[in-house]
């Protein structure tokens, strides 16, 4: 597609976004009074990490690494590439009386009973990378419950990109990328240099099946509108999310 670029793109990027009012596309609201863990792995998640040891893969602010503290794992460990949300994740714990079984780091190379990957695997730079270490993580018997979405073909599949449903598929990349620039500083030149690497359906499938990791389960959440057309054929287009647990080969 990419049908719109240049000064004209621009401006009618600026003109939705309401002349820069991108936060409102980074906010995710459909947690908001919930439990992200059990809307997107199903109310089961306590008993997968009920006395386990959990490492939460991309774990953000920290939020789920402390709900699996205090429901019951008997250690959780978040990583993420992002000192700010280790801090936070630091501060939280402690605030909730679970600091003594969470841990924030940059990185994690010991053995562990479960790995979650919430939201994740549509932002990585290179998932097949990381499919490769969870397999090495994994003690026996281990497993990955994995959730992730919008992918890429979704209405809002772009993120802060989609200012209005499928606005990332209908601009240039350049005028995306130079209409981000002006509200954000990080002097990214791609989409995948912002953080976003295009997932879809099919090219996560495509991965796991060259990765030491496979399909326990596989399961695509629909987009609740669409529903009634949602088949095979539609999938890139009406699901919400990516839900499955892997495990190894």
């Amino acid at each position: 597609m990419h049908l719109i670029g240049g000064a004209l793109g621009m401006a009618l990027l600026n003109w939705a976004s309401r002349n820069g009012a991108v936060q409102r596309c980074d906010i995710a609201t459909a947690y908001i009074g919930r439990s992200k863990l059990e809307v997107l792995l199903g109310a089961g998640i306590w008993d997968e990490v009920r006395g386990k040891e959990v490492l939460d893969f991309g774990c953000g602010p920290g939020a789920e690494v402390v709900e699996m503290a205090e429901h019951g794992a008997s250690r959780v460990i978040g990583i993420d590439l992002r000192q700010h949300w280790l801090d936070l994740g630091v501060e939280h714990a402690t605030n909730r009386g679970v600091a003594d079984r969470c841990t924030f780091a940059p990185e994690w190379r010991d053995p562990i009973d479960v790995i979650i990957s919430l939201d994740s695997f549509e932002h990585f730079s290179d998932p097949a990378g990381v499919l490769a270490h969870m397999h090495r993580l994994l003690r026996p018997g281990g497993k990955v419950l994995a959730a992730f979405g919008p992918t890429w073909y979704h209405p809002l599949g772009g993120h802060i990109y989609s200012v209005f449903p499928f606005a990332h598929l209908l601009f240039s990349e350049a005028a995306l990328v130079q209409w981000r620039a002006l509200h954000k500083t990080d002097g990214a030149k791609t989409i995948e240099e912002s953080g976003l690497n295009k997932m879809t359906i099919r090219h996560f499938i495509r991965l796991v099946e060259a990765s030491p990791l496979r399909f326990a389960s596989f399961e695509l959440l629909p987009i609740r509108p669409l529903r009634w057309i949602a088949n095979r054929l539609t999938r890139e287009f009406t699901t919400a999310a990516v839900r499955c647990v892997l495990v190894p080969r």
